[in-house]
């Protein structure tokens, strides 16, 4: 959560405010410690009915304005309020049923992500595979913790969960605040050197109604998905294709492809200079990260070009809130090294950092003007963080993949150009466009009847 915190709002943004993110989050962890320790003999001494009634409420109200969404963040919307009714209704049916329900959710959870970032970190060993061994050995004792009724049988769940999940923010709150205040650049986009920032927004603009028009300025994430891309038809397989590789009815594995255009001409796309053997005895050995597996790469010369070659993109998605200064920055780093490693260095983990660094304190600019604590509970209360928080996390332990790269463009977007996403907000821009269009069609009839006098 600290980097991606960084990227968006900015290191420039952030260090001004640096005690106050220490004081959040010294209370935050406080908060969190206490609670999860009164939650541990079963009898609680602060009642945990008025968060859920929180819960619900919140669930309830975005499941009501959940249709006014856009493609992927009507989905969201739904996910995030069947959630959390889910959550406050298992809290409020109290008893032995509804939290033994809810423990074993909680545990599924912990046990499914431990295990997936322990197979990876083997098969994969990324550069930092140690530590995320552990991390999963980790989630794996918590869903034991959460299966096992002692000390408390299933009394304390929610409490157990707030008081970890408020620690954990805490703690994050904590270390940002150290790294933001030392840092002399960005320690999530190491590496680039960064321009005076050239980029501006129209005044006063904090939310869009959609995405950008075709003939609106803005940056594009090209993605060939697996099996859109494949050379014949494919096997069913949903989410494998989906977020790792289609094969065909030959035995051919087709991985897909991404790209980043931008309208100041830079256009990244990264091939390996010659085929590689994707056959499924050699493609198991090529999941390696490892220097051995490094080949010669070739940089693509822009869209039209690629396209011609292959077929147009399948998916794009566009994003105005950018700075086109700052991918420079990066893309004259990154262009420097032609080197290929299909989990390590690819198509895909190129187009996230370089977009990673177009976007690079947008919401800080966005919401500079609101004040530091406005930006950062924008921020914080939008669900497409922490999808993208989900999909980072993914990602650098396992690989990027067009699939992975396409969501977490998707969530990026939202944040970038945000849309309303919380039920007040909704209502307010309903109820302020229905006034809107009250004053145009008074001051229309007014013109009508100055014209027939």
């Amino acid at each position: 959560m600290m980097r991606l915190t960084m990227i968006l709002l900015g290191v420039d943004f952030l260090r001004s405010h640096w005690r106050g993110l220490r004081h959040f989050g010294w209370v935050t962890l406080i908060a969190g410690v206490i609670i999860f320790i009164d939650a541990l003999d079963g009898s609680l001494f602060l009642p945990i009915e008025p968060f859920a009634c929180l819960l619900l409420l919140e669930g309830g109200a975005t499941l009501m304005v959940a249709h006014s969404g856009m493609g992927g963040q009507r989905v969201l919307r739904y996910v995030k309020g069947g959630a959390f009714t889910l959550a406050a209704v298992l809290i409020l049916a109290g008893h032995h049923h509804g939290n033994f329900v809810l423990s074993m959710i909680f545990g599924l959870l912990f046990l499914f992500d431990g295990s997936l970032q322990i197979a990876s970190a083997v098969v994969v060993r990324y550069r930092r595979w140690r530590p995320a061994l552990w991390a999963g050995v980790v989630e794996i004792v918590l869903a034991i913790f959460f299966f096992q009724p002692w000390p408390s049988d299933y009394m304390g769940t929610a409490p157990y969960c707030l008081g970890l999940g408020l620690a954990f923010t805490g703690w994050n709150m904590f270390i940002l605040a150290n790294r933001v205040k030392r840092a002399a650049e960005n320690p999530g986009l190491k590496g680039a050197v960064f321009m005076e920032e050239t980029d501006s927004l129209p005044p006063d603009i904090v939310e869009w109604d959609g995405p950008p028009d075709d003939d609106e300025k803005a940056l594009t994430v090209h993605v060939w998905t697996p099996a859109g891309s494949a050379p014949a038809e494919t096997i069913p397989r949903p989410i494998i294709s989906r977020y790792i590789a289609a094969v065909d009815r030959n035995g051919v594995i087709s991985t897909g492809h991404a790209a980043l255009e931008s309208p100041g001409g830079i256009y990244l796309s990264l091939y390996p200079a010659e085929l590689i053997d994707q056959s499924p005895d050699e493609f198991a050995r090529l999941l390696r990260a490892t220097p051995e597996n490094n080949v010669p790469g070739l940089f693509q010369p822009d869209y039209a070009t690629e396209a011609a070659k292959w077929c147009p993109s399948t998916r794009k998605v566009r994003i105005r809130n950018y700075s086109e200064a700052r991918l420079k920055a990066f893309w004259e780093s990154y262009r420097q090294n032609e080197s290929y490693n299909l989990t390590h260095r690819n198509c895909s983990s190129g187009v996230a950092r370089g977009l990673e660094a177009a976007l690079e304190g947008s919401v800080g600019r966005l919401w500079q003007k609101r004040g530091f604590w406005m930006a950062m509970g924008k921020l914080m209360s939008t669900p497409e963080l922490w999808v993208a928080l989900q999909l980072r996390k993914r990602a650098e332990t396992m690989a990027w993949t067009p699939g992975l790269v396409l969501d977490y463009a998707r969530a990026l977007s939202m944040l970038a150009d945000p849309r309303p996403t919380g039920w007040l907000n909704t209502t307010g821009r309903a109820l302020n466009k229905m006034f809107q269009r009250r004053i145009a069609w008074r001051k229309g009839k007014s013109d009508e009847e100055n014209t027939q006098d």
